[in-house]
């Protein structure tokens, strides 16, 4: 009885480190077309709760991504599910895909920063409104040496005026 519960452990231990790797699918979707697709998707799957230029919000843009690749989502599965049963590779599959979005992004920001500087927007530094300041205040924060130059610089111009 001793001797079957350690078999059953030592099954359970080895069925539980398998290392599968499916057998390579007839109608594999190459590595770089995969990084490409796996970024689109990712992108589609973040912009399901944005809304749209009409203002509605689509359940789901996969579709279009499958069209633009044209693939069907069975494809994908077999392809995806050969690609992650390679661990590192997916994972530097994953690294190149995070890399695209990255760079996208950087994209996207410097090409809003564009449009939000021909527009006058400044996210930045925006000046106030209402940014009148007492001559006094403005006058304490000079140093004195410069206060006096001016004011025989004025001096000097109104007499001149005066003359």
């Amino acid at each position: 009885m001793k001797s079957f519960f350690y078999i059953c452990i030592g099954l359970l231990l080895v069925s539980c480190t398998s290392n599968t790797i499916y057998k390579k699918p007839d109608n594999l979707i190459p590595k770089d077309s995969m990084i490409s697709l796996l970024t689109d998707m990712y992108i589609a799957s973040s912009a399901k709760n944005q809304k749209n230029k009409f203002l509605k919000r689509e359940k789901n843009y996969m579709f279009l991504v499958y069209e633009k690749y044209r693939i069907d989502s069975t494809r994908f599965d077999a392809s995806n599910t050969y690609y992650t049963s390679m661990v590192d590779e997916y994972t530097e599959l994953l690294n190149k895909v995070k890399k695209n979005i990255d760079s996208l992004d950087v994209l996207y920001r410097k090409k809003q920063e564009v449009q939000d500087s021909i527009k006058g927007i400044k996210k930045e530094g925006k000046l106030k409104r209402d940014t009148v300041l007492d001559k006094e205040l403005l006058l304490n924060d000079l140093p004195k040496e410069l206060i006096k130059r001016e004011d025989r610089e004025f001096e000097k111009k109104d007499l001149k005026k005066i003359k």
